[in-house]
C-alpha cells in the first residue's frame, strides 16, 4: 500500500467568509462560526481508496480533551458524540470536497484541524490548517433577535462605528466611537484578552471549556476590560488630573486603545472613565460575535451598599461634602448583550447588562453582568449577575442633606432629580436615539412600578449572609431620609441659563425666586459654581457669592449674576462642565436647595469630504474649525481615524491659530472597505477641551 498523501487543502476561504459572515474581518485567517456548516477541499496524490480510513481530530486550548470539550474526534458521516461531523460531496477521484460542521454549542477559540489517515497497515496524520471559530447570531439555535432581525444582527455584531450618548437629561450630546472590531489585529487581542483572564492563569483547561457559554464570556471580559486585578485593558480615573496618560475625553474609539495595550505588552493604558469601558468592551463582545450595544442611563446612581437611597450632604454654602461614598452621575455608560439565560430560565432571555466600569467588586472583582432587563424590570434583584446593582442605578432615591454639624443635620427640599432617565441607545440602521427606559422600569408612579420597587427593597432586606445585618443596617441618617420627608419650604426658585454658552465666553444666570406665602421675608441666598466631572464631583471652586433679597407676599425677583470666562478658563481645560448651585435660606422655614448642571457648547468644527468615496480611490477631506478665545492658541493636534477610511489615527499639527480665528486643513483619505462609514475628526488642545467632529460616509466598492 502507498500512504495516502495531500498535495494541498483548499480551506475555501472566500466561500466560508461570505457564509459565516466574516469577510469583514482584516485577516488572512480563516474565521468561522460554531453550529454551521463549512467546505474544505483536500488535494490527495492518488486516488483515495473505499477501504481508507479518514479521521479528523479539531483542538483547542493548552491541553485538549474530549471531555471538556476542547477536542473532537470524528469520521466521514459517522455521528460523533462530540457533535462535530463531516460529510462527503461529490468531487474527482484524487480530490474530496468535504463538509465540516461543528455543533452550535462548541468551545470558541482558535482550533488545529488534524487529519488521520488509516491506508493499509500505513498510519499518517496531517495538520490541514488553523482557523478561528466564533460565537454564531445566524444559528438557529443560538437565537438572537426576533423576526425581523437581519438588520439587527447587522447592526450589533458587524457595525464597526456607532455612537454614544452622553451630557444631561435636558441637553443629550452625541458622541461618535470607532468600534473596529474586524481591523488589523482586534481579533487576536480579543482572544489574548480571554487568555489573560484570572480564570485562564488559575485553571487554562477548565477556562478554555467554559467558553462555550456567552455568559462566562461576557463576564470574563466585563472583568478584563479594566486594570483592577488582573492587568486588564483599561485604567480608569475620575479626578481630572491625566498627566500620566490620555485624557478620557480625547479618546475616539477602542482600536487605539486595543492596539496600543497589545503593543505594550499588556501594560494598561491611561485613562478611561466609563464611555471608553463600554466602547471597548462592545468591540470585543462584537468582534467575537455576541450582539452588543451601547447604553447611557442619565441621572444614574453609584449606591454603594444598595439600600436604594443616595444620600447627598452639602455644607450651608451649597459645597459638596465627602461623607458619603454614594453619587449620582449625569450619566453613566454600559452595555447590553442578547443572548440565553440557561442559568435563570428563558423568560430572562434576551438583552443583558455588562458593566466593565470598575465601581463595585462582585464576587472579589471588579465585575458587573451578565444582568437581565428582565429581572431589573421586574425587581428580580436577587439574580445572577449583580441585578441588584443595576436596579438601584436606574431606581434608587437621591436625599440631599445640609450638614451643619456632626450633631445637627436637615434634610433639604430640591426637586429631586429623578434616577434612571432617558436611557439610551443608538438606533438600528441610523444614529438617533432610542429611549429604552420601559425594559429598565415600569412606568413611574404606576402601581407596577412601586410594586416591584417595594419587592426589591424585601429582597435587598434579607439578602445577606443569614444575618439580616448586611445591607438593612441603616446607613447614618437614611432611616430618618425615609421616615421623615424634606420639609416643603415657603419660597420656590429656578436658576435660568440666558443663553447657550459657548467656551471662551462669559456664562450669564438669573436665578428666580417667588415667596409661596402671604408674609414678608428676607431670605439669604449663598450661590456656588463649580467645574465637575460627570460624576458630578467638584474638581475646582469657580465662584462664590453671597447675597441677601426681601420678599414681600407672593412677590417674585430675579437676581442676575455672571460667571465669567476669565474665572472659570482654567478650571475648564480639559473639560467643559459646570455645577451651579444655590442654597436659599429664610428665618423661619426650611432651606431650598437649586441646582443646575452647565456643559458648555462646542465651538463649530465642519467636516467636507470633496468628491467621491470609493474604494482604494484617494479623496481629499476638508476640516474647518474656530478658535473660540479671544487669545492666540499654540499647538493643537488635529485627530482623525475611522475604521475602513484610515488604517492608523491620522495627526497634523495645528501650530498656531489668531482669536477667533478660523483655520482650515486638508488631509487624505484611501478608503479599504465599502459600505456606511464613520469619520470622526477631534482639534486637541491644552487652551480648551478638545473640540469633536464625525461625518458618515457611503464607500462604493471598487
Amino acid at each position: 500500500f502507498l500512504a495516502l498523501k495531500i498535495a494541498n487543502v483548499n480551506w475555501q476561504s472566500k466561500l466560508n467568509k461570505a457564509a459565516h459572515h466574516t469577510s469583514d474581518y482584516s485577516s488572512t485567517e480563516i474565521i468561522l462560526r460554531r453550529g454551521q456548516a463549512f467546505s474544505i477541499t483536500l488535494n490527495f496524490q492518488t486516488a483515495v481508496q473505499p477501504e481508507d480510513n479518514l479521521t479528523f481530530i479539531a483542538s483547542t486550548g493548552p491541553s485538549p480533551a474530549e471531555s471538556q470539550q476542547t477536542k473532537a474526534i470524528f469520521s466521514i458521516s459517522e455521528e460523533s458524540a462530540s457533535g462535530w461531523s463531516a460529510t462527503h460531496e461529490p468531487s474527482e477521484p484524487s480530490c474530496t470536497d468535504l463538509t465540516i460542521l461543528s455543533p452550535a454549542n462548541a468551545v470558541i477559540g482558535r482550533y488545529k484541524l488534524k487529519l488521520q489517515m488509516v491506508s493499509g497497515n500505513k498510519v499518517s496524520s496531517t495538520l490541514l490548517g488553523q482557523f478561528v471559530l466564533l460565537f454564531n447570531p445566524w444559528c438557529p439555535v443560538n437565537n438572537v433577535p426576533d423576526s425581523h432581525s437581519y438588520r439587527k444582527r447587522r447592526e450589533y455584531v458587524l457595525n464597526d462605528s456607532g455612537i454614544i450618548f452622553q451630557g444631561l437629561e435636558k441637553h443629550i450630546q452625541q458622541e461618535a466611537w470607532n468600534y473596529g472590531q474586524f481591523e488589523e489585529g482586534i481579533l487576536d487581542i480579543s482572544l489574548a484578552i480571554l487568555d489573560r483572564s484570572l480564570n485562564h492563569r488559575e485553571d487554562p483547561a477548565v477556562d478554555v471549556s467554559n467558553r462555550n457559554d456567552p455568559i462566562y464570556v461576557s463576564r470574563v471580559i466585563s472583568a478584563m476590560v479594566n486594570s483592577n486585578d488582573e492587568k486588564g485593558v483599561v485604567e480608569g480615573k475620575w479626578t481630572g488630573k491625566y498627566g500620566s496618560g490620555t485624557n478620557p475625553l480625547q479618546w475616539s474609539g477602542s482600536v487605539t486603545i486595543l492596539r496600543k495595550w497589545y503593543r505594550r505588552r499588556y501594560k494598561p493604558v491611561r485613562y478611561g472613565q466609563c464611555w471608553v469601558f463600554a466602547g471597548v468592551m462592545c468591540t470585543v463582545l462584537r468582534c467575537l460575535g455576541i450582539p452588543t450595544r451601547v447604553i447611557t442611563n442619565f441621572n444614574s446612581a453609584h449606591d454603594k451598599n444598595v439600600n436604594l437611597s443616595i444620600d447627598k450632604y452639602i455644607d450651608i454654602s451649597g459645597k459638596t461634602l465627602d461623607l458619603t461614598e454614594d453619587s449620582v452621575w449625569n450619566f453613566h455608560v454600559w452595555n447590553e448583550s442578547w443572548f440565553i439565560r440557561r442559568d435563570l430560565g428563558s423568560f430572562y432571555d434576551g438583552w443583558q447588562v455588562l458593566d466593565a466600569t470598575p465601581q463595585e467588586k462582585s464576587k472579589g472583582i471588579y465585575q458587573c453582568g451578565p444582568a437581565s432587563t428582565k429581572a431589573i424590570k421586574e425587581g428580580d434583584v436577587n439574580l445572577d449577575y449583580d441585578s441588584s446593582f443595576v436596579f438601584a442605578a436606574v431606581n434608587a432615591d437621591c436625599v440631599t442633606w445640609i450638614h451643619h454639624s456632626n450633631k445637627r443635620k436637615e434634610r433639604v427640599y430640591s426637586d429631586t432629580r429623578k434616577i434612571g432617565k432617558f436611557i439610551s441607545t443608538k438606533a438600528v440602521g441610523t444614529n438617533s436615539r432610542v429611549d429604552v427606559t420601559a425594559n429598565y422600569k415600569y412606568p413611574e408612579g404606576s402601581l407596577k412600578e412601586r410594586r416591584v420597587y417595594k419587592k426589591a427593597l424585601k429582597l435587598l432586606g434579607v439578602r445577606s449572609t443569614g444575618k439580616r445585618t448586611k445591607i438593612t443596617r441603616p446607613r447614618r441618617h437614611s432611616s430618618v431620609a425615609r421616615g421623615q420627608p424634606a420639609q416643603k419650604p415657603s419660597i420656590s426658585g429656578k436658576l435660568i441659563l440666558d443663553a447657550s454658552p459657548v467656551i471662551g465666553q462669559d456664562i450669564l444666570l438669573t436665578l428666580a425666586l417667588r415667596n409661596l406665602m402671604g408674609d414678608f421675608k428676607t431670605i439669604k441666598v449663598k450661590l456656588r459654581a463649580s467645574a465637575v466631572l460627570y460624576t458630578r464631583k467638584p474638581k475646582a471652586e469657580i465662584l462664590q457669592l453671597s447675597r441677601s433679597v426681601k420678599l414681600g407676599s407672593e412677590e417674585a425677583k430675579e437676581i442676575s449674576f455672571k460667571i465669567s470666562y476669565s474665572q472659570y478658563k482654567n478650571s475648564l481645560m480639559d473639560d467643559r462642565k459646570i455645577l451651579v448651585t444655590a442654597v436659599c435660606k429664610s428665618k423661619r422655614g426650611a432651606s431650598l436647595l437649586v441646582e443646575k448642571d452647565i456643559v458648555l457648547q462646542d465651538p463649530f468644527l465642519t467636516i467636507k469630504v470633496l468628491g467621491p468615496t470609493v474604494v482604494h480611490k484617494p479623496v481629499n477631506v476638508e476640516v474647518t474649525f474656530t478658535n473660540p478665545l479671544s487669545e492666540v492658541v499654540t499647538d493643537c493636534v488635529l485627530r482623525a481615524e475611522g475604521s475602513g477610511l484610515l488604517k492608523e489615527q491620522l495627526r497634523i499639527s495645528v501650530a498656531r491659530m489668531a482669536p477667533m480665528e478660523s483655520s482650515t486643513v486638508q488631509f487624505e483619505i484611501i478608503p479599504y472597505k465599502s459600505g456606511t462609514r464613520q469619520l470622526q475628526v477631534d482639534l486637541v488642545c491644552i487652551h480648551f477641551s478638545d473640540i469633536k467632529g464625525f461625518v458618515m460616509l457611503d464607500v462604493a466598492p471598487a
